[in-house]
């Protein structure tokens, strides 16, 4: 059989299943908490999210990191439940604890089989209103913190990424610092700080109760009231939360290059300040950053590539929160290669706001975007932590079940007007880290922006090849 049989004989891509979000009810108790249900006939295993409108983004500097490393630190132990005796009270009902804090929101979670979920809100209560945060326990996670830290220092992803936020945001914007803290701010993260931070969380008229699963005869709202009715009891009502600030530090093309020598990659981020998540034209600028970067046929992955073989890939988007967080093209090249893969990079962002996307790429970022909606929600725990969203972000109660008919509806204009609006080539940060006395010549020429030489310690041995797994979001 040809190779023109064989893709003559290819199957032809199917439709998208229907799907429709699954509908959920909302309550507010007499202190303000809210109260979202969502009932997901045939699934058991039942997930509650206790989200609160308080994150690493609304903390002052001088405590930078104090809200992730206490929700790392709840889980050490409570009032009732000292040490290991929390974790075993959750292993006796079959429940899984988890805390976590975000830029944007502080989320203390249980799963649990419905026959136990009374029991497991209690114990997520205990948890969330009487953690302890014993001395011992918090000194060893501030210093794993510092060692996590000073190990990122050798990592050039790592490297970039926490140089990006530092470039393009003003120095008294959070979204300048990681949300993990640095080194200054985390060396003085002490008990009585994270009992500070975890005191004014607590407030109910900004936190939400979301359970998910198969609830079936199980009053939720009632529920919640018995258990959680006294969280934050004499707690002062607070201001509707505001977006953290965001102001952007560049107003013109830039450089930073962080000089390693030696490197034989340089990591790359190009952009600048981007979006909030509530924006009116979400969509359009969803659909536009997948043909631009979000997939793996996006234009800067069959330029940089596909065509030119300057990269093993390349990513682009905005990485939306209640402020604006940044858009970044994210990649590392071969060391001789870096200017030309910046030079292509920026000819892509230009082409993207200069001329109008084929129907074809349309199409394929429409079909991608739809099709994979309904996999992101296939179990309680997805459909909780997208509530956890609307929530957090105060979008409408319909966000999410129009959310495939509003992606189809997307234009080509809407795309172009979506690039032309939010991707802004006169302040465009670029910002590298890799060996400068290779490149140097050749991007002083290059006319990119005024340059910034900043010298390096010489990475780890092998920091090069090796893909860091720590969470960026507590970078």
């Amino acid at each position: 059989m040809t190779l023109e049989q064989i893709l003559a004989e290819r199957p032809s891509p199917g439709q998208p299943r229907t799907y429709r979000f699954p509908a959920f009810e909302r309550a507010v108790l007499p202190s303000g908490l809210q109260v979202l249900t969502v009932h997901v006939p045939g699934r058991p295993l039942v997930s509650a999210n206790l989200v609160f409108l308080r994150g690493a983004g609304d903390e002052a500097g001088e405590i930078g990191g104090a809200t992730v490393l206490a929700a790392r630190a709840m889980t050490e132990g409570t009032e009732r439940y000292p040490g290991v005796e929390l974790i075993e009270a959750g292993e006796r009902l079959g429940a899984t604890l988890h805390v976590e804090a975000s830029w944007d929101a502080f989320v203390a979670a249980v799963e649990v089989a419905a026959p136990r979920l009374e029991a497991a809100l209690e114990l997520l209560a205990e948890l969330v209103e009487r953690p302890t945060f014993p001395e011992q326990d918090v000194a060893r996670l501030r210093d794993e913190r510092l060692n996590d830290l000073m190990q990122a220092k050798a990592d050039p992803r790592r490297r970039a990424e926490r140089a990006f936020g530092a470039t393009i945001y003003t120095s008294d914007s959070p979204y300048s610092r990681p949300a993990g803290g640095d080194e200054e701010s985390v060396a003085g993260l002490t008990p009585e700080v994270l009992r500070r931070v975890h005191s004014s969380i607590l407030a109910p008229d900004r936190a939400a109760l979301i359970v998910g699963g198969d609830l079936t005869g199980v009053a939720i709202p009632s529920l919640a009231e018995r258990v959680l009715g006294s969280l934050g009891s004499g707690a002062a009502s607070l201001a509707p939360a505001a977006p953290p600030n965001a102001t952007s530090a560049v107003s013109r093309p830039i450089v930073r290059f962080y000089h390693r020598p030696g490197s034989v990659q340089t990591e790359l981020r190009i952009g600048h300040v981007g979006l909030p998540r509530r924006i009116p034209d979400f969509h359009g600028v969803a659909v536009m950053s997948a043909i631009l970067g979000g997939l793996f046929n996006s234009r800067l992955q069959m330029n940089l590539r596909e065509e030119k073989g300057y990269t093993y890939g390349v990513g682009a988007g905005f990485d939306m929160r209640r402020g604006a967080g940044p858009f970044a093209v994210r990649t590392a090249v071969q060391t001789a290669v870096t200017v030309p893969a910046i030079l292509e990079t920026l000819s892509e962002l230009r082409r993207i706001r200069e001329t109008e996307v084929t129907k074809a790429e349309l199409a394929a970022a429409r079909d991608y975007l739809v099709g994979v909606f309904p996999l992101r929600f296939e179990t309680p725990g997805a459909v909780v932590g997208a509530l956890g969203g609307l929530y957090v972000h105060q979008l409408p109660d319909d966000e999410l079940s129009r959310y495939r008919d509003a992606i189809e509806a997307v234009t080509i204009a809407d795309v172009q007007a979506a690039a032309r609006e939010h991707i802004d080539l006169d302040r465009m940060a670029i910002v590298a880290v890799g060996d400068a006395d290779v490149v140097g010549g050749e991007l002083e020429s290059a006319g990119l922006g005024e340059i910034e030489l900043i010298a390096e310690e010489p990475p780890a041995a092998g920091s090069d090849d090796a893909a860091d797994e720590s969470d960026e979001e507590g970078e």
